[in-house]
């Protein structure tokens, strides 16, 4: 993985491998856009410049191995992530991706068009696949109050810590609804293997300050 210009470039060496595999697309309805108000940070509020940010290291292979089921739909070209998500209790350490359509998604955790971005005021969706792809959200329902979930971006490092989890239907879009403080919100489908029901985990903002890979 390579950092350009601010981006996370995924080398085309680590271009993740396709399942043909309906039942493990975290797909809900259209996004409802909403207005993104920067936090105010709860440490130090200075970012450094992108020139200074050392990159965080990928590992294409995720914890577990992966599965291929099929062959690769998607050309093997270097692919922009806007960050890094990091979630210690289950062991994750992912780029994220703008935009939740496969395309997007089947490189890793793909951001909600129009939900907050991570450590501003608002609600910061990211949905992923559960057992295909990389497959990032794997172990979400093992997330409990208290665990955290880590955004490295160009802008700083934001921490959150999970509140609660809830699991949904499919056009239960409303998980994805503006909210008056900074949240997180990652969702899946869920059980595993199943397309029938979403599992989202939630969270709130508990740090905020410059880029760190700590």
């Amino acid at each position: 993985m390579f950092l350009v210009g601010g981006l996370f470039l995924v080398s085309a060496s680590q271009a993740p491998e396709t399942e043909e595999a309906s039942f493990d697309m975290p797909s809900m309805a259209l996004p409802a856009p909403t207005t993104t108000v920067t936090a105010p940070t709860t440490t130090a509020t200075a970012a450094p410049t992108t020139t200074t940010m050392a990159p965080i290291v990928y590992d294409a292979i995720p914890p577990g191995g992966r599965q291929n089921l099929g062959g690769d739909k998607h050309p093997d070209t270097a692919h922009p992530a806007f960050g890094m998500i990091v979630i210690p209790k289950i062991n994750l350490v992912h780029p994220v991706f703008s935009g939740i359509e496969e395309h997007a998604i089947h490189w890793g955790p793909g951001h909600w068009p129009g939900s907050a971005l991570p450590g501003s005021v608002g609600n910061a969706v990211f949905a992923g696949h559960r057992v295909t792809h990389t497959r990032p959200f794997l172990d979400i329902d093992l997330l409990a109050p208290g665990d955290q979930i880590k955004f490295h971006l160009a802008t700083g490092t934001f921490i959150y810590e999970v509140t609660d989890h809830i699991i949904v239907g499919p056009n239960d879009v409303w998980i994805t609804n503006p909210t008056s403080t900074p949240t997180v919100t990652i969702f899946a489908c869920h059980p595993k293997r199943s397309a029938a029901k979403r599992y989202v985990v939630r969270g709130k903002l508990i740090s905020s300050g410059p880029y760190s890979p700590v």
